[in-house]
């Protein structure tokens, strides 16, 4: 039956094609290789692929060197060689052949080995044909598949630089790169940003790109930018006369760059715009469909970087807003005293952190230096960090010692409602003699920079963090006393300063005690040179930086400080005060009023000795400045205030502070803490002064 339906229709009488016009039509010919005699039949059709005449080839493989190069003719013999020798039955290569008018052409040949029974090679059967049109498309196939490839190179080697950008200036340095427009294969480049119904230009290159009159343009307006804003949808400008056509406020501006083509591409991110790019070509015309897939994955991945930089910066502004309100508004002018403070944030992750400092004016011509840092990079260290701050500022104010000072802030962070500790170091320095009190919670160590720039670290013994202390029952805070020469300089700073990954701490110590060494002697200059190199090395934390300087000019060498406490219901130690007095009134030349100042010190103890149930600490020392004056102070553990009262006829109290009112220039009282100072002060002759 399938017969007769195969006769019954009308079929050439050639059909079906013999296998040599089979071949031929392809331009692919046969061969016969009898490796015995070395004789090789070559079909007409083979012997057209080589471009030869029957006449021309007689049979010998050697008859074909005029077509085959040297080269090529060698490798196919090292190839058809090792097949023979290691047992392949079939082989193949491509190799090139010279045609008549010069010119090399690739062609494909493929052959059969047969071998006998013990397995030795006796003929080779094959074919050889053309593959120039092969290998042409192949070469076209993969030169498609290289610009692909580097189209889709250029979206991820974007892509993975736009990862490190974390400001809106990074993404268009990004883009602006050396290599940026190169890669990208644009002529010029314009990004805009739209804000407040606007698109603001930011970014354009090369520089001689700019067209006046469009940093800022309406979202309304004729412009392609504008137009992708509007719809959303890129804009692809195939051609010269489509550019001109489309857009013509804006063509003869940029007419002169050249250009041929341009796409731009909406910046969109959580489906609202945020911008427009614009990229310009003078060597194309039209896009095909992968080149816009492409530009529209790069505007995608061009468009979160933009977000997530906004994003970040307005974060950043937030931080640094709250960071300053934290921080001291303003350093108060310290007499006797240069000084300079710095924040530096973290390069890496949230601008914000817990390091301060803070310089707070006490009595006496004394100063607090505070510099800490609460743990942790977030808005809830730096809200830490400011009631901190605060407190420690109080405690300091009201006249407590170093210890005890951090002692109760030690208290307070552990009372609030937090896990964040604390480290601290405050130094309370009496600038008139230059003695400094550190006390150190968990923090680095402070640094002395001396008159001529060398600089030592300072060892403070130090006690726990600043809430982790409360914790653990060791509210001891051991005080570390120092003198700070004329022109000397004491340097507090948090870790940030001096810790890197993988170095250690000392490591750091003695790299701040290098830069500072080899720094400006200017005080501002070395807090910035300081700053300079935190800034250009980067890094996860944030700085805090206070330079003390003492002034030698402004505060004269003090005459010295004594101190003695005097307990409750101690005859010997009284008197042990009194002749304390009497001696450093003597030693600081004043031995003229030695009686009325003894006498006026006298009063102050016996009045805080009988209205108090606790001791005194008597305090003598000498303040410099317009003039010389020695200063007496007694200080007990009583909040109850004493007051200048008169005294009637047969009273027997009263008297005392109406004398002391009456012997010194000037007296007073100070609160500290729990109990109070008072006070008194007398002008005293310059000891060069030969009148005294």
């Amino acid at each position: 039956m399938a017969d007769r339906g195969v006769s019954a229709l009308s079929l050439p009488d050639d059909w079906p094609a013999h296998p040599d016009l089979s071949l031929s039509l392809n331009r692919m010919g046969s061969f016969d290789w009898d490796l015995g005699s070395g004789l090789m039949h070559m079909d007409q059709a083979a012997l057209d692929v080589f471009e030869l005449a029957r006449d021309e080839y007689l049979g010998r493989p050697e008859e074909l060197a005029a077509r085959v190069p040297t080269a090529e003719a060698t490798r196919l013999d090292a190839m058809v060689s090792e097949a023979l020798k290691n047992g392949s039955t079939t082989y193949g290569a491509y190799f090139r052949i010279r045609c008549r008018d010069g010119s090399l052409r690739w062609t494909h040949t493929q052959g059969f080995v047969r071998r006998d029974s013990s397995g030795r090679p006796h003929r080779i059967i094959g074919i050889v044909r053309d593959a120039t049109q092969e290998l042409s498309d192949a070469t076209a196939r993969l030169e498609r598949d290289d610009a692909r490839r580097r189209r889709t190179s250029v979206v991820e080697s974007t892509t993975a630089a736009l990862a490190h950008a974390r400001t809106v200036q990074d993404v268009i340095d990004v883009l602006n790169d050396s290599h940026g427009l190169e890669n990208l294969g644009a002529t010029s480049l314009v990004m805009g940003l739209v804000e407040s119904g606007r698109i603001h230009l930011v970014a354009e290159g090369p520089e001689d790109s700019f067209v006046p009159g469009t940093r800022y343009t309406r979202i309304d307006e004729q412009y392609p930018m504008s137009e992708v804003v509007r719809t959303l949808a890129p804009r692809f400008i195939e051609s010269r006369e489509d550019f001109a056509g489309s857009y013509p406020r804006l063509w003869p501006h940029i007419s002169r760059l050249g250009i041929t083509s341009a796409a731009y591409l909406p910046l969109i991110a959580q489906a609202r715009p945020i911008g427009a790019l614009g990229l310009l070509y003078s060597d194309r015309v039209g896009f095909t469909a992968d080149e816009r897939n492409v530009l529209i994955a790069l505007g995608s991945s061009i468009a979160q970087s933009l977000q997530r930089a906004m994003l970040y910066e307005q974060d950043k502004d937030l931080a640094q807003g709250l960071q300053q309100a934290m921080l001291p508004r303003r350093i108060p002018a310290v007499p006797g005293a240069q000084i300079a403070v710095r924040y530096r944030s973290a390069r890496l992750g949230r601008d914000i952190g817990g390091d301060w400092y803070d310089v707070i004016l006490l009595p006496g011509g004394r100063v607090g230096a505070v510099i800490g840092d609460v743990q942790g990079h977030d808005t809830h260290a730096a809200a830490v960090m400011g009631q901190l701050r605060i407190v420690l500022r109080a405690y300091a104010a009201e006249g407590h010692s170093p210890a005890t000072v951090m002692a109760r802030a030690s208290g307070f962070l552990h009372e609030l409602d937090t896990e964040r500790f604390a480290t601290c170091t405050y130094a309370e320095a009496d600038l008139t003699t230059g003695v400094i009190q550190l006390v150190r919670a968990g923090h680095i160590d402070p640094m002395v920079r001396h008159t001529d720039g060398s600089c030592r670290r300072v060892s403070v013994e130090g006690g726990l963090p600043l809430g982790l202390s409360v914790e653990f029952g060791r509210l001891d805070y051991p005080v570390t006393t120092i003198e700070l020469d004329p022109g000397q300089t004491l340097l507090l700073c948090t870790d940030g300063l001096v810790e890197q990954p993988g170095a250690d701490l000392d490591d750091g110590m003695q790299m701040l005690a290098a830069l500072v060494r080899t720094g400006p002697s200017d005080l501002q200059q070395l807090a910035d040179r300081l700053c300079e190199v935190v800034d250009e090395r980067g890094g996860e934390d944030d700085v805090a930086l206070l330079l003390l300087r003492r002034r030698g000019v402004d505060v004269p060498q003090g005459g010295g400080r004594l101190q003695q406490h005097v307990a409750q219901n101690d005859p010997e130690a009284l008197s042990s005060a009194r002749h304390m007095i009497r001696a450093a009134v003597r030693a600081w030349g004043a031995q003229d009023r030695a009686d009325e100042i003894e006498l006026a010190a006298d009063e102050l103890m016996t009045n805080a000795l009988m209205h108090t149930d606790g001791g005194a600490v008597v305090t003598a020392r000498v303040l410099t400045g317009d003039r010389r004056r020695l200063r007496v102070e007694v200080e007990d553990t009583s909040s109850a205030l004493p007051r200048r009262r008169e005294a009637g006829e047969s009273g027997v109290s009263g008297r005392g502070l109406m004398l002391v009112d009456l012997l010194a220039v000037g007296w007073g009282v100070e609160s500290r803490g729990s109990g109070k100072c008072v006070w008194c002060e007398f002008d005293i002759p310059d000891r060069f002064d030969r009148r005294a």
